[in-house]
């Protein structure tokens, strides 16, 4: 007999994730209105009165809730208790999530179920990466006047999304110099066929003023206001860094400089690549426990 999923809630990712798991498995979705979906493979659910109430595995968004005590459901015109939920799972079931905060955790753990972040998971991570590199690249191309071919490149960190960053920016030809902390971390950004500069060097080095494209992948203030004086107004800058970021915007305004806070792209620009990378993040999890 085939697994039972409740996909509770979310955006275009976990409309995704349902009908991808919905292939193999029983899949009730509630917390989405009808026409959010084409498969006729899944049940979707007016309310959580109409799901089964001993399901296997419960997956919530990404995040959960922004209260703590509601489901995110930016598809659906009412409100779930997360609560109420939590009554759906059978026991032995598990309750998969994304960045879960202590109280939303609480929620199902006091009644005795297993919580997973699958947020936490290093191929969902890699993966998650290669997708914001791709949609960086994309605003780069829309909001630029040039090719990126033979552009000065400036990538701000050595990290999973700096590295998608090179993989992807080799082949439009890009000039491109990596600035980060850690020596190895260059060594790396140099075996890749980039120019490398240590992040002790950055305002002293003209590599700011000489740079034509600029991401930053850093999530602590690296494009201070001192930093940016440098920098040229035909410079965009990107900034793929979760919060609080690595650039000072506010400064960055006051200069006339363009600069793009990039949050969140894979759900923004590869929704359905990124609710199937979730999905086989949960796969993998449930095989490894086998």
């Amino acid at each position: 007999m085939s697994d039972t999923y409740i996909i509770a809630g979310g955006d275009m990712r976990f409309s995704a994730l349902a009908e991808q798991l919905g292939d193999k498995h029983r899949v009730y979705t509630v917390g989405f209105d009808k026409n959010v979906f084409t498969s006729d493979k899944i049940t979707v659910a007016d309310n959580v009165m109409s799901v089964p109430q001993r399901t296997d595995y419960l997956v919530l968004p990404l995040p959960p809730s922004s209260d703590g005590i509601t489901l995110s459901t930016p598809f659906y015109r009412g409100t779930i208790s997360l609560k109420e939920l939590s009554g759906k799972v059978r026991d032995g079931g598990i309750v998969f999530g994304g960045r879960i905060s202590p109280q939303v955790r609480e929620i199902f753990s006091s009644k005795g179920i297993e919580v997973i972040d699958y947020f936490e998971r290093e191929e969902l991570s890699v993966l998650n990466a290669r997708a914001t590199a791709e949609g960086a690249v994309q605003i780069a191309l829309e909001e630029q006047a040039v090719t990126l071919a033979g552009e000065k490149v400036l990538i701000l960190g050595m990290g999973r999304i700096a590295k998608a960053l090179i993989r992807i920016l080799s082949g439009f030809g890009t000039e491109m110099t990596v600035c980060a902390r850690k020596y190895s971390d260059l060594a790396w950004a140099e075996i890749f066929g980039c120019k490398t500069i240590h992040i002790s060097e950055l305002k002293s080095s003209g590599v700011l003023s000489d740079s034509e494209l600029i991401f930053n992948t850093v999530p602590h203030l690296v494009l201070d206001e001192s930093a940016l004086s440098q920098c040229s107004k035909s410079c965009l800058m990107i900034d793929l860094a979760s919060k609080p970021g690595g650039m000072d915007f506010e400064a960055a305004g006051r200069m006339g400089l363009r600069a793009i806070w990039a949050l969140s792209l894979p759900g923004k620009t590869a929704p359905i690549s990124s609710g199937k990378i979730i999905g086989k993040a949960i796969e993998n999890i449930l095989i490894e426990r086998k």
